[in-house]
């Protein structure tokens, strides 16, 4: 299959829901480069508050993927991210599998509020998941998308 998937996930904590610090992360990038060699996998980006948002990238297999890819009839099928079990409002009604063509690119954003296992303080995250079915440069996911699904919804 020749599918390249950049997952971008931001996750932050109540200090950046408003201000200064939610400026900072509403300024982080839903899409970045391609490593120059990458013809088919998974390239994830993590920003952090933490760290001050800074990007850290690594390229993984398709095992660590929470999108299902299915190729069929000249077409891939992406079915819905998983929702973390760990998260709150879970969403009723979630939109189907999307079909792109060769060539094309969908960009399929979720976010979350999320309870931590220790302390119980909450937190919050947007994966953001780009998918190129066919031939990619470093810059695909840097322009505009073939279609776009955004199940962000309001998080306290």
């Amino acid at each position: 299959m020749n599918v390249v998937v950049q997952r971008v996930r931001t996750t932050w904590t109540k200090a950046s829901r408003g201000g200064a610090a939610a400026a900072v992360r509403n300024a982080a990038p839903m899409a970045f480069p391609l490593p120059p060699d990458l013809t088919s996998g998974l390239h994830e980006v993590q920003m952090r508050e933490a760290d001050g948002f800074q990007p850290h990238e690594r390229v993984l297999d398709f095992a660590d993927l929470e999108v299902t890819l299915c190729e069929a009839d000249g077409s891939l099928r992406v079915s819905p991210p998983q929702m973390s079990s760990f998260a709150t409002h879970p969403r009723s009604g979630r939109p189907p599998a999307a079909r792109i063509s060769a060539g094309q690119w969908l960009r399929w954003q979720v976010n979350y509020r999320l309870i931590a296992s220790y302390g119980g303080q909450w937190h919050y995250r947007l994966d953001t998941f780009n998918v190129a079915y066919g031939t990619v440069t470093p810059k695909t996911f840097l322009g505009t998308p073939t279609s776009t699904i955004d199940e962000q919804g309001f998080v306290l």
